[in-house]
């Protein structure tokens, strides 16, 4: 009786047993209240360092990178880099961990990423040039708008 005799024998005797599923359960959880808390929590630390034009995208339904995107714009470099600072802090008080920030150092642009909301804080200059608002199928606030086509 050769080697292939006894593993032929063996996956012929064993039974079949249907393995569990270990892929993770699909979050059954409605997370929209924490998500609408996480979002005020961003705005209202916006609002007390002042951010200008402050925009909430939502984009549950339209993708799976967030549920809410914010955008904000600040008067400088340094207040931009203020704004993120601050937001950090919140989120890290509110027991955010795993919060990731860009571009903190040029402060011309900041992106945010705290889970379900991501915060983008710009000069206004530079917020008109990539005018994200635009690729969510909105209008730039005027207020953001660039000085040459206000004078318009």
């Amino acid at each position: 009786m050769g080697s292939r005799d006894l593993t032929s024998r063996f996956f012929l005797r064993r039974p079949i047993i249907p393995r569990e599923s270990t892929a993770p359960e699909a979050n059954t959880q409605d997370t929209t209240g924490n998500n609408r808390d996480l979002l005020e929590l961003v705005r209202n630390s916006l609002e007390d360092d002042k951010a200008e034009d402050i925009v909430v995208i939502e984009l549950a339904g339209k993708s799976s990178i967030a549920d809410y995107m914010v955008i904000a714009s600040g008067n400088s470099n340094r207040m931009v880099s203020a704004m993120s600072d601050h937001l950090l802090r919140s989120l890290k008080a509110a027991g955010m961990k795993s919060i990731i920030a860009e571009g903190k150092d040029r402060g011309d642009w900041v992106l945010v990423d705290a889970g379900d909301v991501v915060v983008h804080l710009f000069r206004p200059e530079v917020r008109a040039f990539y005018n994200l608002e635009k690729m969510w199928g909105l209008e730039l606030p005027e207020s953001a708008q660039p000085f040459a086509s206000q004078e318009a």
